[in-house]
């Protein structure tokens, strides 16, 4: 398997045992799972599969391979799917001039390859004849077995493709576990789809989940061959991330020199030291490589920044000492501050050594953020382009004093979902400050915070006692506080309840006087029984500010949520409502 080559870091053996079968005799059904890194193993697949069909025969590889792409999310329904597998087996792109057919065999009018599993069949075993007079392969329609197309009597054609007897076709289905929630009825017939077609071909699923919770009742489906994929380890993921300079800085390798972009080639050795901060930081939280080089497209701008400034200081101050132009005192500050940042005279555009002093004050600077990176941009609270504008670092960073540079109190986790909570009306405000407060504090603590008695009693809240030692005094490990563990699910009810306990107290005063309501609370009951506010929680459980924890379909009981909100937008919130978020959590900040 020698034309084969990893195309990640780490993925070794999944190439070769992969790759083997595929070039070989692969099994007619194959499970790929990845728990940590789906979009890594998906783009590893694709290599694979696009070396092996770009490769000649060989002695181990007879057959000329084919593949398809189908994901699940993408392809909704089954006519989806099948117009995406077989317009992909035989290159076909629909045409939007030609109004957006789907292939034909030649000699075939009006065939329908998505009407329905049979069509599909059909389809492909018409593209499968149809590849194969591609590659000067012919099929004995009486025995359905390959054979050389006969050029004359007694002779037999030359095959192009380098001596190829076969077609094979590979079908990878990508995240089908939504197949199970969308299209079950289709799992069966893709898992013995070689056995429908009667023709050589494989059916790869690649999912995080795993088989056991995919397939059909009743053993439906044949047992596939399994191939589990491991975590990237830390130092896979580091020549991964690193590797992808080279691409990202192609585009700037063109550029005039004069100008310096973040990947430029000169940064790289500086490039592979962030990597390694980034990782060494970010591990802990995340294995996936496609999450990591989304965190570092939004903090490496900010991170070569003080660099790339003082280049430009320090090439000004050139150019001016060789006009003539500059001070005898500047010229030696200048020499001075360019020792200290640089190991040799005065950066190019083609190499920039950077002095260890420098890298250790970026990562003393840096290394804080990339924390709140991973807050903000693993859950997509924020996207890389915004977070990176809004923390980003002062102009001329390094020339500053090691004791008074720093970044400042960047709140990336904060300031991003308080500008998407700015605009909401505020009777959503307040119910995603209940929803907070229903996903923070216990059931039991409601009626002690917000239940209000005869004689108008003051709420009651428990008091904070601090502790100065792990344990309690009966010699038990302390209790973590809610706020450490993230929200838990509440029923709708109980958060009702809370938004008219917040209303009752902070709202009845900006309201209109109507005299038809006389109880108190009466005109409250009614607000939040209104149709928009159930529209409310709907439009904020699409805007991912309220989690839906309970299936859609289930009648039993009240739907469960749960808060996607931190403490900062909380607090942000109730300052805008003008509450003391503090007095309503049962343990405070």
């Amino acid at each position: 398997m020698d034309f084969l080559k990893c195309p990640v870091p780490g993925y070794e053996n999944v190439t070769v045992e992969f790759g083997t079968l595929a070039s070989t005799y692969p099994p007619p059904f194959i499970y790929i799972q990845d728990i940590q890194a789906l979009r890594t193993t998906l783009n590893a697949v694709d290599a694979i599969l696009r070396d092996i069909s770009n490769s000649n025969a060989s002695m181990l590889h007879r057959s000329k391979v084919y593949y398809a792409k189908a994901d699940c999310i993408s392809c909704f329904t089954p006519r989806l799917f099948y117009e995406a597998v077989i317009n992909s087996l035989v290159g076909w792109e629909p045409d939007w001039e030609e109004g957006c057919s789907n292939w034909a065999a030649d000699g075939v009018v009006g065939a329908k390859w998505n009407e329905n599993m049979d069509m599909f069949l059909h389809g492909l075993r018409a593209a499968h004849q149809y590849l194969c007079r591609q590659s000067g392969i012919g099929i004995s329609e009486s025995q359905g077995q390959l054979r050389k197309t006969p050029k004359g009597k007694g002779k037999a054609k030359e095959v192009p493709e380098a001596g190829f007897d076969g077609v094979r076709f590979i079908i990878v289905v990508e995240r089908v576990e939504r197949l199970k929630e969308s299209q079950p009825e289709m799992i069966v017939p893709l898992t013995r789809l070689a056995e429908l077609a009667r023709i050589d071909l494989s059916v790869v699923f690649v999912s995080q989940v795993g088989w056991e919770d995919v397939k059909p009742p009743l053993g439906a489906s044949p047992d596939p061959y399994y191939i589990d994929i491991h975590a990237p380890s830390k130092e896979h993921i580091v020549q991964s991330l690193v590797s992808n300079f080279s691409s990202l800085s192609s585009s700037a390798s063109s550029s005039p020199s004069s100008s310096l972009t973040p990947y430029h080639p000169a940064l790289e050795p500086l490039y592979s030291h962030f990597i390694t901060i980034l990782c060494d930081v970010c591990f802990p939280f995340t294995h996936d490589p496609a999450e990591l080089q989304y965190i570092a497209a939004a903090r490496w701008p900010g991170f070569c920044k003080p660099v790339l400034d003082e280049h430009k200081k320090t090439a000004k101050n050139s150019n001016l000492h060789s006009n003539g132009d500059a001070d005898v005192d500047m010229d030696v500050d200048d020499g001075e501050e360019r020792d200290s940042l640089f190991d040799e005279g005065e950066p190019s555009t083609t190499s920039m050594p950077i002095t260890t002093d420098v890298r250790m004050r970026l990562t003393r600077l840096f290394n804080p953020s990339l924390t709140q990176a991973v807050e903000s941009l693993v859950p997509r609270l924020s996207n890389a382009a915004d977070w990176a504008k809004a923390n980003d670092p002062q102009p001329n960073l390094l020339s500053l004093p090691p004791g008074k540079a720093s970044l400042g109190q960047t709140h990336g986790s904060m300031a991003t979902p308080s500008d998407a909570t700015r605009s909401l009306p505020r009777m959503s405000k307040f119910i995603l400050l209940a929803s907070y407060l229903a996903s923070t504090n216990p059931a039991k603590s409601d009626i002690r915070i917000f239940g209000r008695g005869v004689d108008e009693k003051k709420r009651r809240r428990r008091r904070a006692v601090p502790k100065t030692s792990g344990k309690t005094k009966s010699g038990g490990p302390s209790k973590i506080p809610q706020r450490l563990l993230g929200p838990t699910a509440f029923p709708l009810d109980r958060m009702l309840a809370i938004l008219g306990a917040l209303l009752e107290e902070n709202d009845v005063d900006s309201r209109m006087l109507n005299r038809q309501f006389i109880i108190p609370g009466e005109e409250t009951d009614m607000e939040i029984s209104r149709v928009g506010v159930f529209a409310s929680i709907v439009e904020l459980t699409s805007m991912r500010l309220l989690h839906r924890a309970s299936p859609p379909d289930r009648l039993d009981g009240p739907p469960q949520f749960k808060a996607a909100i931190s403490y900062d937008t909380a607090l942000a919130l109730a300052r805008q409502l003008k509450i003391a978020l503090n007095d309503l959590l049962w343990d405070p900040m």
